[in-house]
């Protein structure tokens, strides 16, 4: 894009937080912020409260982005809200089967909405983990995740920031061949606990994909919640205080969380640019 030419790209994010306090949102605004004016494109950005408000986008944005958010992705089935936002999943579907390839709708599942994705398309088996995963992991990608262009530029493995009681394993292959998906990355590879690796990111088709890890968390966040009594004592009671302490240190390592805060979402918008601009 040259310097004179001046685009505009509408972006709906959806906040699944349910109103309680999270460094999520911040961190997609920031990120969206940084982007904007490091690439010369106005973005024009609206929020909708999907669980409190009922409030979903239309399918005229080019972006959409659905955030993470607290509780159980199984005990809200049949759910006013999830209705309605399954019913605006549907309709961004159904939009880019009959849009032509400039016009199609990206969209990233963040935590949270990448586990309601998983049980809606039925792609693995979303359950409870047997302890919380919380603080920064390594994350492995498969072969399909070192050709992912909105993991161009990470290292394998790279490191997240996790926070779930909940994960994705068991994937479904039929299903996702159906679907033309591809699992990207899981878990840390554990061979002396015999328990199945989580999926921590799949390409649901060309357009939309998702991450169980949160690529939007930057360091100042994460060092807020590792600071929280509540958070301290979880990865404590879970990991013991070395982890804990070795934690925030790691917040400090530019080639750690930030390097993915850097890269994955924008990455995300930097493939969607290509092909959703509105002069």
């Amino acid at each position: 894009m040259n310097g004179t030419e001046k685009k505009y790209v509408r972006v709906a994010i959806l906040d699944l937080y349910e109103g309680q306090a999270n460094q999520g949102m911040r961190c997609i605004r920031d990120i969206l912020l940084q982007w904007e004016a490091a690439n010369q494109v106005e973005l024009i950005c609206q929020e909708f409260d999907v669980r409190q408000k009922l409030e979903v986008p239309d399918s005229s944005f080019d972006i959409y982005i659905s955030s993470g958010g607290p509780g159980s992705p199984l005990e809200t089935v049949g759910s006013e809200w999830e209705k309605k936002y399954f019913s605006w999943l549907q309709k961004i579907e159904q939009h880019n089967l009959r849009a032509d390839e400039a016009a199609k709708r990206h969209v990233f599942f963040i935590c949270h909405s990448f586990q309601l994705a998983c049980r809606h398309y039925g792609i693995g088996n979303v359950c409870k983990r047997r302890s919380t995963a919380f603080g920064v992991f390594p994350v492995h990608m498969l072969e399909e995740g070192k050709k992912e262009l909105v993991f161009e530029g990470l290292k394998d493995p790279f490191y997240s920031v996790d926070s779930r009681d909940y994960q994705v394993i068991e994937p479904n292959h039929a299903r996702l061949r159906e679907m033309g998906g591809k699992i990207l990355a899981i878990e840390k590879d554990r061979p002396h606990v015999p328990y199945e690796r989580a999926i921590m990111s799949v390409r649901f088709n060309d357009h939309f994909l998702g991450t169980q890890f949160h690529p939007e968390a930057d360091a100042t966040g994460m060092h807020m919640y590792l600071l929280r009594e509540d958070k301290k004592k979880t990865v404590i009671e879970n990991h013991g205080e070395a982890k804990w302490q070795s934690m925030v240190e790691q917040l400090q390592d530019p080639e750690k969380i930030m390097w993915t805060y850097r890269h994955v979402l924008p990455n995300f918008l930097n493939l969607a640019l290509g092909e959703s601009v509105a002069v």
